[in-house]
């Protein structure tokens, strides 16, 4: 299948921060940590209500980031404008509701193709790759396809928590399959863990995952490193 790139995100070590209003743990640090134990790339949302990730971390990242720093952000001005200030090297568009504990679904492209699309333009007339975070359903990629995007993340989390998980498979592998055949790259994301992340990675051409909760979950018995290291050990044996 080749080479797919794991994106680590790096949230809930802030969420950690944020817990006793420190300055540890830092999220910098964990990026180089996470960086150095194999991730192609480094991950974070910069939510509205700025609950763990702050403007300085994101700033911070970008200059230090090796690899590739990809936000995570709704579309909306204020965030448009951070992210034409920092430049990340991609953005990933998602929906973002108040008191929400994670994202809930995919953004809802098919209904807002024109605020989707002014956005998309915007970030990819700076130079910024774009991915929209979608759930996988084939109007949804279509409408993707319309706003001018670079590439799909499908949503997986409700793949995880399905009990007829080989149905949700098949959504996920046809919405790949759509995304491709229209040219858009395809990246998948949310809730995957170091178990049922092995079938996803099947996924007709899939070029990126990105995980936070479940690789800090573990980093916090094994360490950071290990973490990272045993995700990108599951993906290279199972692509």
């Amino acid at each position: 299948m080749g080479y797919i790139r794991l994106g680590v995100n790096v949230d809930h070590v802030a969420t950690l921060r944020e817990a006793r209003k420190s300055v540890v743990p830092d999220p910098v640090e964990a990026a180089f940590v996470a960086e150095r134990a194999g991730a192609d790339g480094i991950t974070v949302h910069l939510r509205m209500d700025r609950r763990h990730i702050k403007e300085r971390d994101l700033r911070l990242l970008k200059e230090t980031v090796k690899t590739r720093l990809n936000l995570e952000m709704a579309v909306t001005e204020e965030m448009l404008r951070i992210a034409l200030e920092v430049k990340p090297h991609q953005v990933t568009l998602v929906p973002e509701r108040p008191g929400e504990v994670t994202t809930e679904g995919g953004l809802d492209v098919a209904s807002r193709i024109d605020l989707v699309a002014s956005a998309v333009k915007r970030l990819k007339d700076a130079g910024i790759e774009v991915s929209v975070f979608v759930d996988p359903e084939t109007a949804q990629v279509k409408a993707v396809k319309e706003t001018g995007a670079d590439a799909i993340e499908i949503h997986t989390g409700i793949y995880a928590a399905a009990d007829d998980k080989e149905a949700e498979l098949e959504r996920i592998f046809e919405a790949a399959r759509v995304a491709k055949n229209l040219g858009l790259r395809v990246h998948a994301g949310h809730d995957l863990n170091y178990k049922n992340i092995i079938p996803v990675l099947e996924t007709p051409g899939l070029e990126e995952v990105n995980i936070g909760h479940a690789i800090i979950a573990r980093a916090v018995i094994v360490g950071l490193e290990r973490a990272v290291k045993e995700m990108r050990e599951i993906i290279d044996a199972h692509s």
